[in-house]
């Protein structure tokens, strides 16, 4: 596994600080009908409480909230984080952490395993039945 520097883990602690801060951003309304996700859509409408940053409708997504750009995409335990599909992927992987892909079936997941475990990279999803 790699060693963070000071600073990296300088930056993931402010990363961490930052996140306990952020609000949760959901889309305007959609407490109130089943039909809208909460998932960000930018208000757009003429008279829309939260486009025009009325206090109480919640906060609006904007550049100040994100993590500081070194560790942006890191995973919580230091390391970029890839995602593999098959086998051939780990070779990109050296030093990052390692996520495999769902619609990888069992067969190629146990094989990506595998070869994992030799060249010592971090699996974040290993099947329960694994080491």
């Amino acid at each position: 596994m790699t060693e963070l520097t000071s600073e990296t883990e300088r930056l993931m602690k402010v990363r961490a600080r930052q996140k306990k801060k952020k609000p949760e951003f959901n889309r305007c309304d959609s407490h109130k009908k089943k039909k809208l996700s909460p998932s960000w859509r930018r208000p757009r409408g003429l008279h829309n409480k939260l486009r025009r940053h009325i206090a109480a409708k919640g906060k609006v997504v904007k550049a100040g909230f994100g993590s500081p750009r070194d560790v942006k995409g890191y995973h919580p335990c230091g390391m970029r984080e890839v995602l593999v599909k098959n086998p051939d992927d780990l070779l990109e992987a050296e030093g990052c952490a390692v996520r495999i892909a769902g619609t990888v079936g069992m067969k190629k997941r146990d094989e990506i395993e595998a070869r994992a475990r030799e060249m010592n990279l971090k699996v974040l999803n290993p099947t329960s039945g694994g080491d």
